[in-house]
């Protein structure tokens, strides 16, 4: 069963990072106190996969190998911390990464905020 779960979790790692190569972050320019920078990458952010329940046998499996977190409301998180600090990045590997592992059934959905 392990097994079967390291390799859809490779997958799903691996079809977010395909996902967040291909993303096109919205420049900005930040300004303030007579200076301005251009940021590439656009906004600020952080991205996460839920998946619930905590217990089910998935989630058992992301606990062990310290692959998802607990969750404020409930469930586990997997943190996106690739990317820098692009948000449009790490919402594309949540989004492909949370589709992937729907796909094989897993009740999982992608979030993130802005820094």
């Amino acid at each position: 069963m392990s097994a079967d779960f390291k390799k859809l979790y490779d997958a799903a790692w691996a079809a977010g990072v395909a996902a967040a190569k291909a993303a096109i972050p919205e420049p900005m320019v930040v300004s303030g106190m007579g200076q301005r920078y251009f940021v590439s990458e656009g906004a600020c952010g952080f991205a996460w996969v839920k998946v619930r329940p905590a217990n089910s046998a998935f989630g058992n499996w992301l606990k062990k190998e310290k692959l998802a977190r607990p969750a404020y409301n409930g469930g586990l998180d997997i943190w996106i911390s690739d990317y820098n600090q692009s948000v449009a990045r790490k919402e594309a590997h949540a989004r492909a990464m949370a589709a992937v592992l729907k796909d094989a059934g897993i009740n999982a959905f992608a979030d993130s905020r802005l820094d």
